[in-house]
């Protein structure tokens, strides 16, 4: 059974920056595509940001929603079986709740087509 612990939310100023990430057990991180969301008040989850991991045969690929293109960075680490999700310049509009998830198969930002997911971690952006 694979699980998904997210770590790294809080409180940050407007311009702030803060790093999240997805420690990922019972299986290698190089089978699952990881895919971050977030869950604003109000507001249906939606995906942010995903990457394939490199299998030994191909590079590991990310992919961005384009509203957080420039600002997000997504990477993962094969050794920790830990993705990150590296957020700058936040805005007030980044609160929410942020969530990482994992699925077999091609990169997806539709949150359904996900079978496992982590806790969730608030992240508050306000002055």
């Amino acid at each position: 059974q694979v699980q998904l612990v997210t770590f790294g939310g809080g409180l940050v100023q407007p311009g702030g920056s803060l790093r999240l990430s997805c420690a990922v057990s019972g299986s290698t991180l190089k089978y699952y595509v990881i895919g971050w969301f977030c869950h604003a008040p109000g507001k249906e989850r939606v995906g942010v940001s995903c990457t394939t991991s490199s299998d030994g045969s191909s590079d590991g690929r990310t992919y961005y929603v384009d509203d957080v293109k420039g600002r997000l960075t997504i990477s993962g680490d094969n050794a920790k079986n830990t993705v990150y999700l590296q957020m700058n310049n936040l805005k007030p509009e980044d609160t929410a709740v942020y969530y990482c998830a994992a699925r077999k198969g091609n990169y997806s930002f539709i949150p359904r087509t996900y079978a496992y997911w982590g806790q969730g971690t608030q992240i508050t952006v306000s002055s």
